[in-house]
């Protein structure tokens, strides 16, 4: 049995699938680049501490009120700013799975 091509692929849709994936593989570049580049927020506590990540999860800032500060109980101020640096990250993945197709390696 004879094949045509590399397994049945002729040489003008070899070329057409080799575009198309550079294609993809540019489009996804472009989605990740813009994706690191995105600020996202967080706010919690009654917008007691706001959190602001850029894509590639780099920290851009953290806004702490003073009201919240209380030296008697650092630890509920601890906790904010995890859950909002946590929030942060679950905006940031949750992104990442919408504009970002999961193919291995990438």
């Amino acid at each position: 049995m004879a094949y045509g091509g590399f397994g049945g692929f002729g040489g003008g849709n070899l070329q057409q699938l080799m575009r198309q994936a550079q294609k993809m593989q540019e489009d996804m570049t472009k989605a990740k680049k813009e994706l690191e580049e995105s600020d996202f927020v967080s706010s919690v506590g009654g917008g007691m501490v706001e959190v602001v990540m850029k894509g590639d999860k780099t920290v851009q800032s953290i806004k702490i009120k003073p009201e919240v500060v209380d030296p008697d109980d650092v630890e509920m101020l601890e906790d904010l700013v995890i859950s909002a640096v946590n929030d942060c990250i679950g905006q940031i993945n949750r992104k990442e799975k919408e504009v970002l197709p999961s193919i291995p390696g990438m």
